[in-house]
């Protein structure tokens, strides 16, 4: 969660469904085959199911996948199949009651697990359940989480904690880095294979030697800008290239100036073709690296913040 005072976008300025689904076929005019749906939290968009279905009929789109923080799952994971999204992801980072209260500043940790077991009841299968991992916070639960995972068919995904957005109280000694995550799941489980075929994704995956499987996204001790492939675009039509950039591309007036399709897609070709960013590199070589931005910097600009931008 951001911290408790921030700014939400304006309502008019939000990308309505049929804009985004303009967009969506634009990029994959370009080859982009894949689709997510993040947040903030995408499940208090009115209609998301209407959304999708859209999104998956795109000609190019070979699959649609969603990051829930899984609170309002439970009622919604019927829908969101019959909707046709292939995928889902749970955001997740304890399975102790009060450090969720905590983390999120809501009593709601038995909601997203009955929001869990809904997705599988509706017939989701590959459910991801991503835990950011906190050193001194909820580093001894690894274990928990993979025995959680391993029982609700989901894959868990550890990800190195992040100092993007609005992560204020972020420190370098609160990072859990890769080495020690596997070290640590080693010594309790045994030899830790390496799995072929990452290719772009953000996971390294790995198999312990009864067969769980699980992912590590090193993004702050071992980036992988060099085979980053993604991009994002904001509510309000903002395109970002790289989760630690500051300033987006603006596709939302692109497109409402007129109507004009040709003007986002020429936008597309033009800052794809230029992209150099390499944020999380250029994050590492820093000697003294603190908070990427402080409160004062995120409350005059709310898309600076990754409830905005998306993760």
């Amino acid at each position: 969660m951001p911290e408790a005072e921030y700014s939400w976008l304006p309502r008019k300025d939000l990308l309505t469904f049929e804009e985004i689904h303009t967009i969506a076929a634009a990029f994959a005019r370009h080859g982009v085959s894949r689709v997510r749906l993040t947040g903030g939290e995408p499940l208090l968009r009115r209609g998301l199911h209407q959304l999708i279905g859209w999104l998956v009929a795109v000609e190019g789109i070979e699959d649609v996948a969603l990051t829930t923080n899984g609170i309002l799952l439970a009622d919604l994971a019927p829908a969101l199949r019959d909707a046709g999204l292939h995928r889902l992801t749970v955001s997740l980072d304890t399975l102790r009651p009060d450090r969720f209260r905590e983390l999120t500043r809501f009593d709601s940790l038995e909601a997203v697990l009955t929001g869990i077991e809904a997705a599988r009841s509706a017939g989701f299968q590959g459910t991801k359940i991503d835990t950011v991992v906190m050193r001194g916070f909820n580093d001894d639960e690894l274990l928990p989480l993979l025995e959680f995972g391993r029982t609700h068919d989901a894959e868990v995904r550890f990800i190195e904690y992040m100092d993007v957005g609005g992560a204020t109280q972020w420190t370098p000694e609160k990072v859990l880095g890769r080495a020690e995550i596997l070290e640590r799941v080693a010594r309790e489980l045994g030899a830790v294979t390496p799995l072929d075929g990452r290719g772009s994704a953000p996971a390294e995956r790995f198999a312990t030697a009864d067969g769980t499987t699980f992912g590590i996204i090193a993004s702050t001790t071992s980036p992988f800008c060099d085979r980053c492939d993604r991009s994002r675009l904001t509510a309000d039509g903002l395109w970002y290239l790289c989760l630690y950039a500051e300033n987006g591309c603006d596709l939302r007036s692109a497109l409402r100036r007129a109507g004009r399709v040709e003007d986002v897609d020429a936008l597309i070709d033009q800052v794809w073709s230029r992209r150099t960013d390499r944020g999380a590199e250029e994050r590492l070589r820093l000697r003294d690296r603190g908070i990427l931005h402080p409160n004062a910097k995120l409350s005059g600009d709310p898309h600076l913040e990754m409830h905005t931008r998306g993760g």
